[in-house]
């Protein structure tokens, strides 16, 4: 279904490059944890802080904002910085933000750390576009892209865990704690993530209309990624008030959300090592994917307990599953500008992103949440609708 116009990238050694890969998977995961972790707990925190579910909403869509708006200067730096060092400083930051949120006693406090954690989320998806185009084979491309886009469902796995594990008995404070203690890992990893120190091979430049055909292309991929990304983050934030909702307890929700979030970690690695046989598929199977997620949003929109738990694994596992794919077809849309195929991924998602947080609990302290994750459902069916017209687009130009 997809022609690239740009073709021969050299294929790099395949000499011990998944350690690298592995440590940016643990580091888009931890770089992501503040707003998932966040938005976790939030019901007991909103109680404790005497928050409303707008305000820890607008909160965490400042999160997200933070991520998508930063991302052009993220892009410049990922490009000069050694991968190593964005890494570590990625880690570093958000087991700050966590432990800093860990101690808020307002939403004054809770904001500005999860400004600056969202601003530190932004520089992973570039340097993982630079570190996958200068180590991984093209054949194993989305199967690396596909790990790093697994970091999403691990973002949404550990707050689960904390709900069912820690929450109950220790309190929110001390379940944000472990997640800023346990964040600190990965920027141990990052000397693994060593990238190459000549730069990439160039392509011959594209003509006009290619580049023009390349820029509408990355446009409506990336606001494909924006719909899409804004029904399946609005159910993982609101994902234990979701559940909840359906007369499902906490600590089961809790449990659901990490049993979702493995589901997405799996269909996103074994989607990555499928694709790799038929790369040109890659946006037919990202449509199916968004299709299936809005599929899961209309059954979560259903209200009922059963429904939720079919809804809330579709929407986890298809729903979520195309980042690591649309961050393989992008790296292959554009090879010679390996950073603006991180860049157009992460603007889109987390635009996304921004929006979902506070839209959602505004619309659902309006309509109810079965309305609103309705609306969600309608959003998917658009992106599918944005994916496809880019794919014929590059079609129609190849």
């Amino acid at each position: 279904m997809i022609t690239t116009i740009t073709r021969g990238l050299p294929t790099r050694s395949p000499v011990r490059y998944w350690p690298g890969i592995v440590a940016t998977a643990l580091t888009a995961t931890v770089a992501g944890m503040p707003g998932f972790t966040v938005g976790a707990l939030a019901p007991t925190m909103g109680a404790d802080l005497h928050l409303s579910r707008s305000a820890v909403g607008l909160a965490m869509s400042l999160f997200y904002a933070a991520t998508a708006f930063g991302s052009p200067v993220a892009k410049r730096l990922a490009a000069r910085l050694p991968v190593p060092t964005v890494l570590a400083v990625a880690a570093l930051v958000a087991s700050a933000v966590m432990l800093v949120a860990s101690r808020a006693t307002g939403p004054g406090l809770l904001t500005a750390a999860l400004l600056v954690g969202g601003l530190s989320n932004a520089l992973v998806q570039p340097v993982a576009s630079r570190l996958i185009a200068a180590r991984v084979p093209e054949h194993r491309r989305s199967l690396a892209a596909g790990m790093i886009g697994a970091a999403l469902g691990a973002a949404a796995l550990v707050p689960g865990l904390l709900v069912a594990l820690v929450l109950p008995a220790y309190g929110w404070r001390t379940a944000l704690l472990v997640a800023g203690v346990a964040a600190l890992v990965p920027a141990a990893l990052a000397p693994l993530a060593r990238a190459p120190g000549g730069p990439l091979p160039v392509r011959p430049k594209e003509a006009r209309g290619e580049r023009r055909t390349v820029g509408r292309v990355l446009v409506l991929w990336a606001l494909a990624a924006a719909l899409s990304a804004t029904g399946n983050n609005a159910v993982a934030t609101y994902f234990v008030e979701l559940g909840t909702h359906t007369g499902l307890g906490t600590t089961v929700t809790g449990n659901l959300l990490s049993l979702s979030a493995l589901f997405a970690i799996a269909v996103r690695i074994i989607a990555g090592a499928l694709t790799d046989r038929a790369p040109r598929r890659n946006a037919a199977v990202i449509v199916a994917m968004m299709l299936t997620g809005g599929l899961g949003l209309a059954l979560i929109a259903i209200g009922t307990a059963t429904t939720f738990v079919l809804g809330a694994i579709l929407a986890f596992s298809a729903g979520w599953g195309w980042t690591g794919l649309l961050l393989a077809t992008t790296l292959r849309l554009v090879p010679g500008r390996t950073e603006d195929a991180g860049h157009t991924v992460q603007i889109g998602v987390y635009a996304g992103a921004t929006v979902a947080p506070f839209a959602f609990g505004a619309l659902s302290s309006a309509l109810g949440f079965p309305a609103t994750a309705l609306l969600a459902a309608v959003a998917a069916v658009a992106a599918a609708a944005a994916m496809t017209a880019g794919a014929l687009l590059l079609r129609r130009a190849g």
